[in-house]
């Protein structure tokens, strides 16, 4: 899109005084983000809060950006329709790469539904300049049939998806494209909460997240 690049706006990264080797030692570990996509129900957003806790127990610094919420201001001018969706986790893959920049283990939860959205997200972590390094991306496929998913149901959208009263509902009217190679695949349907949420932990531990 034009005018995306910051070279056209003359625009440059500020980096501050403070280099990773210093914010990992202050904090005892790297910032990183960890992205759950999967369907409405599927448990995304159940285990991000889970892992949170188990993370802020073992004395790690953590935050959890949740689809609803940043409705609720970041994102409260977009709608459903798939350019809106995309602009959605433009957005959130950007506040996502500041958290990971300022060392912290950002849990993201959303739909999501788009390969290629989720894409650019990895490559916003993956862009890395002498001034701001790249940041590890972890895509966590929390994975349920659509039936399952629609049992649960907490807020009753399936429902009013094949009432027709929410058009474009991901599993319904509108596609869901899985990951093709996830960091972690998390079929919670067969799996405890308890480990969902410890088999995440482990993939950040084994990735040498923390000291």
């Amino acid at each position: 899109m034009s005018g995306r690049n910051p070279a056209d706006r003359n625009l440059t990264w500020h980096a501050g005084a403070v280099d990773d080797d210093a914010r990992r030692k202050n904090l005892g570990q790297a910032g990183a983000t960890v992205w759950f996509t999967g369907l409405s129900g599927s448990g995304k957003s159940t285990v991000a809060v889970a892992v949170e806790k188990k993370l802020l127990d073992a004395g790690r610094h953590a935050c959890r950006l949740d689809g609803d919420n940043v409705r609720h201001g970041l994102c409260a001018d977009l709608g459903f329709a798939a350019a809106d969706r995309d602009e959605n986790i433009r957005r959130i893959g950007e506040a996502a790469r500041l958290f990971a920049d300022a060392g912290l283990v950002c849990l993201c939860s959303f739909v999501s539904p788009y390969r290629a959205a989720r894409d650019r997200v990895r490559a916003i972590h993956a862009a890395a300049d002498s001034d701001r390094p790249a940041r590890p991306f972890f895509e966590v496929h929390v994975d349920v049939p659509v039936d399952v998913a629609e049992s649960r149901d907490p807020k009753g959208l399936y429902a009013k998806a094949r009432r027709g009263e929410i058009p474009e509902f991901t599993g319904v009217s509108a596609p869901f494209e899985a990951p093709e190679s996830p960091e972690l695949h998390l079929p919670t349907h067969e799996l405890s909460l308890d480990d969902s949420a410890d088999a995440v932990v482990k993939m950040l531990e084994a990735a040498g997240l923390f000291d």
